[in-house]
């Protein structure tokens, strides 16, 4: 039977693509790309843009539509077949990818035509391209002596693997605690939502009851209504001590070790690199000038939230204790009380606020608020081929009706999907002489699914959530620029990443907006004018406290990869217990095992880059505030951010196209306004 996975050409397959496709698929797309590669290298005459770099930008992108589904598929449908493929081909592709890397001659060949950039004529974003591509042979190790590239290659085969295991041991800690509940008076205080999708749990196990579980629209719930203190604290144990040393599974997916490998050996790759640490290494792809510069933005920022995050912790502590008689808020208590503080004051809570929330209003709503935003249509294509039945599938023409982009959504919370939101790169856009690719997305949440006849019914945060991972879909999907390297979300520095997903959640607090987004999900009705005014009011809730949690994760991720000590180890409990000193308000107890289940750092891409959300909200709420000015459906305002941010890319530096936006660099003043703390 042929692959599935080899000489892709257009969307992928999925419901032909076995876990036994994967390595046999990587193997041939690797041995062929080097194979090439030399071929390239080989020939007589100069290096050229055509010759050389195109040729190599094809290769990559082959590689990377090879690899894209199946990365996918371990995320939303893992298996221990598809794991085990899956882990199987990462070793070869970290040591391709340092090989290609660390290749002087490529480097070399590269360096001539991007030498000779204005006898060839290469355009900005080709430039741009090249630069970056040079910067990243320096980051591979080009420049090292023999046995040091070979030491370089070891350590990054080595962190590919252990961050896959900690993202696995995670996964199965998450899926293995569950809880059945027999008697209905266990779960007062939960909504109706949370005690259908228990129940539904519950069923598609044969079990009796109500069934509970770590995925986080069980979760949740529970901790925000459960009235049952003892239930909240056991299920919050469970949460906060997934693949640890501690709670109901000590031990069995425990991460401990690979968390200080991980760390012991990003120190180690630094150092081979010159850098003093993992923290300054990662700077070099950012907009950051220093790491003295990202500690004193945190630190300035911790130091305008605190006072206020401590009065509005001394707020819900007089009231757990005045109106409910609790004398101790524990962790545990928090949201609980937080919750019913919010209803107290504001009379709203997110329970009354999810009937107007189906995602059958909110996904063509958030469709036509961009719309009109940025002269785009979006629609629904039947009959392409998914991974599962939920997910569907959806284009993007312009107003010519030209093909922009093709984007999955696959929505709902469901046994062996990773937990979270995220969006991720299926195709890159890459236009040639030979090549038409139109780019496509992948876009994942874990909401709650349809049950008892009813639509999905968000929370006003999970349309926070949907509108974010949106707006990372945009950034992928509307580019102009050609070149797979620096199209998209491609090339971006990691702290301007995530300026058009946190720009895009305005539009959830705007009645205009909001108009197009919600409805009654039985009768149609809008939301009432008193429940928007409610609501809107109770935007900055808590919002010092929510600063400071997020500075804490900012912090602590930047200190450790900073001050990583070879004789110490990582101190990881002891740095984190140092940031909590200097910057929260909450302290949770000490069989919390955060760092355990913290994914974005040690198994994603935010490694020393986590204040990539803090400096990306500032330029979010800047360049919302023009918006302010001229209206939050302002024609030319909308078609400037598509023009100078959407569009480019990675095709310039992040700070120039911001600055061709706005007019001038980012201030802090509208973050600290937007979340109503003073300036």
């Amino acid at each position: 039977m042929k692959n599935p996975l080899v000489s892709l050409s257009g969307l992928p397959p999925f419901s032909r693509i076995k876990p036994e496709h994967a390595e046999p698929a990587i193997d041939r797309v690797l041995a062929e790309n080097r194979q090439q590669t030399e071929t390239l290298l080989g020939q007589e005459g100069d290096f050229t843009w055509d010759n050389l770099v195109q040729p190599l930008e094809e290769l990559d992108d082959r590689l990377n539509r090879t690899w894209a589904p199946i990365g996918h598929m371990n995320a939303v449908v893992n298996s221990e077949e598809l794991r085990a493929a899956y882990n199987a081909c990462l070793p070869k592709l970290s040591e391709y990818a340092t090989e290609m890397g660390q290749n002087e001659r490529l480097f070399e060949a590269c360096k001539r035509v991007s030498d000779r950039a204005d006898e060839l004529g290469l355009d900005r974003a080709q430039r741009k391209m090249l630069e970056n591509a040079l910067r990243d042979f320096h980051l591979a190790g080009v420049d090292l002596p023999a046995e040091k590239k070979q030491r370089f290659k070891e350590v990054s085969r080595e962190l590919s693997e252990l961050t896959s295991r900690y993202e696995h041991n995670l996964l199965d800690a998450t899926q293995a605690w569950s809880k059945t509940i027999g008697a209905a008076d266990e779960l007062a205080g939960l909504p109706e939502s949370a005690l259908e999708l228990a129940k539904q749990a519950a069923e598609q196990r044969n079990e009796d009851g109500w069934l509970l579980t770590l995925e986080f629209p069980s979760y949740m719930p529970v901790m925000t209504y459960a009235d049952n203190r003892e239930l909240r604290r056991e299920v919050y144990e469970a949460y906060v001590t997934r693949a640890s040393d501690r709670g109901p599974h000590a031990g069995k997916w425990d991460n401990s070790d690979l968390m200080e490998q991980i760390l012991a050996l990003r120190y180690e790759l630094a150092r081979l690199l010159g850098y003093a640490n993992y923290a300054e290494r990662s700077l070099a792809t950012k907009m950051a000038r220093s790491t003295d510069a990202v500690m004193a933005f945190l630190d300035d920022l911790a130091r305008r939230s605190h006072t206020q995050a401590q009065g509005e912790l001394n707020e819900l502590k007089r009231f757990a204790q005045e109106h409910h008689g609790l004398d101790e808020v524990e962790a545990w208590d928090f949201a609980y009380y937080s919750e019913k503080l919010r209803h107290h004051r504001y009379d709203v809570t997110q329970e009354e606020l999810r009937p107007y929330f189906s995602e059958t209003r909110v996904i063509p709503g958030m469709f036509r608020v961009v719309e009109r935003l940025y002269g785009i249509r979006i629609t629904q294509t039947e009959g392409v081929d998914t991974w599962h039945p939920d997910v569907r599938f959806f284009e993007i023409r312009d107003e010519e009706g030209a093909l922009r982009g093709q984007f999955y959504m696959d929505l709902y919370a469901r046994a062996n999907k990773r937990g979270g939101a995220w969006m991720d790169d299926c195709i890159s856009r890459m236009f040639t002489r030979t090549c038409d690719q139109i780019p496509a997305a992948f876009l994942v949440c874990n909401f709650s699914p349809p049950l008892g006849g009813k639509p999905s019914l968000l929370t006003h945060d999970e349309v926070e959530t949907l509108f974010h991972e949106f707006g990372h879909g945009l950034h992928h999907l509307l580019t102009r620029i050609d070149y797979p390297a620096v199209s998209g979300i491609n090339g971006v520095a990691w702290d301007a990443v995530e300026l058009p997903s946190q720009f895009m959640e305005n539009w959830c607090w705007e009645k205009e907006a909001l108009d197009l987004v919600c409805g009654h999900f039985e009768t149609g009705d809008p939301m009432p004018d008193a429940l928007y005014e409610r609501m809107k009011a109770a935007k900055n809730f808590q919002s010092a406290m929510q600063m400071v949690r997020q500075l804490e994760f900012a912090i602590f991720d930047f200190r450790i990869h900073k001050e990583y000590d070879p004789a110490k180890g990582g101190r990881i409990y002891g740095i984190l217990d140092a940031v909590r000193e200097q910057v929260a308000v909450v302290r949770p107890p000490d069989f919390n095992r955060f760092a355990h289940g913290f994914s974005h750092i040690f198994a994603g891409g935010y490694a020393a880059g986590y204040y990539s959300y803090k400096w990306a909200e500032v330029l979010s709420a800047d360049a919302y505030s023009l918006f302010e000015e001229n209206g939050v459906f302002d024609h030319q305002s909308g078609a400037s951010f598509l023009h100078h941010i959407l569009e480019q890319g990675g095709s310039r530096d992040a700070m120039d196209l911001f600055v061709a936006f706005r007019g001038r660099e980012p201030r802090i003043d509208a973050l600290l306004r937007h979340n109503g703390i003073a300036a």
